[in-house]
């Protein structure tokens, strides 16, 4: 098993900065890839970033591209989602999710999921 605790959701304004946090426990998690995904209301689930815990290879989507980065702290179990420049479409519930796959873009195919945290930005 595998636990997935986000943070650092809330409100902010158009154009600022936001780092959304998650913590990772359980089994070995560098066998893992972990993965961002946001849903708004009214809208389906989309996948946002994923990051490889070996080596830190990297995947976006091309809506935040450039804006957003994925990294990871491997000695505290940690992937963090830096997204500057938000616009009001960004928000949404975040989640973070696991998978043993790689460059997998379906929630559904991922292992493991959070709770997710709400990011709401302001125009």
């Amino acid at each position: 098993q595998v636990q997935l605790v986000e943070s650092g959701g809330g409100l902010v304004q158009a154009g600022r900065s936001l780092r959304l946090s998650c913590a990772a426990s359980g089994r070995t998690i560098s066998n893992y890839a972990m993965g961002w995904f946001r849903q708004a209301p009214g809208k389906e689930r989309e996948f946002v970033a994923a990051i490889k815990w070996s080596g830190g290879y990297t995947y976006y989507a091309d809506s935040v591209k450039g804006r957003f980065t994925i990294s990871r702290d491997s000695a505290r179990s940690t992937v963090f989602l830096q997204m500057n420049s938000l616009k009001p479409e960004d928000t949404a519930v975040y989640t973070c999710a696991a998978t043993t796959g790689w460059l997998l873009i379906k929630f559904d195919d991922y292992d493991y999921w959070g709770q997710g945290t709400q990011v709401t930005v302001s125009s």
